[in-house]
């Protein structure tokens, strides 16, 4: 993919073909995937409770589990019931936890967008005081950035020049 907008001439024309949007759906980029993340930063951590909860067959949810591990968003930790067999249940890793803005922005979206006429399922509160959380946009000033059209897109240190 090419990017270059006339209109923005002191932008240096730049490739992105090494995406950090498209990296990150290669790896979470999935139905499945979103629904067992929303579970285990909901605490669910086993098998058979996210099975219950998110609805996914058993091969499906099976490997969605393997690859967030493989990515490293998840962490297998053993335990085993008393008269049981060992098993495993998966916890977020500080990768896994770093998607949470993403999470939340999804479902603020969802909310606004495609909610029941009663409104939202589920509404986020801080702990220590009970306001609903909101996600919002801040550069490293401080300063709130309320739309698309207050960033400029500027080539990163990854970036790959056009030739010619």
């Amino acid at each position: 993919m090419t990017t270059y907008d006339s209109s923005m001439p002191e932008r240096d024309v730049f490739r992105v073909e090494n995406c950090s949007i498209e990296r990150t759906l290669a790896v979470v980029g999935e139905k499945w995937t979103f629904l067992v993340l929303r579970e285990a930063f909901s605490g669910v951590r086993r098998f058979a409770d996210m099975q219950a909860s998110t609805g996914a067959p058993r091969q499906v949810l099976s490997a969605r589990l393997a690859r967030l591990v493989d990515e490293g968003l998840l962490s297998k930790v053993p335990y085993r019931e008393p008269g049981s067999r060992r098993r495993d249940e998966y916890r977020l890793t500080q990768k896994g936890r770093d998607l949470y803005p993403i999470m939340v922005s999804l479902m603020h979206w969802g909310d606004r967008y495609l909610a029941d006429p009663e409104g939202p399922p589920v509404i986020l509160t801080h702990r220590d005081c009970g306001a609903p959380i909101s996600g919002r946009l801040v550069c490293e000033e401080g300063h709130e950035v309320p739309s698309p059209r207050e960033v400029t897109p500027r080539p990163g240190p990854g970036a790959r020049r056009l030739a010619g």
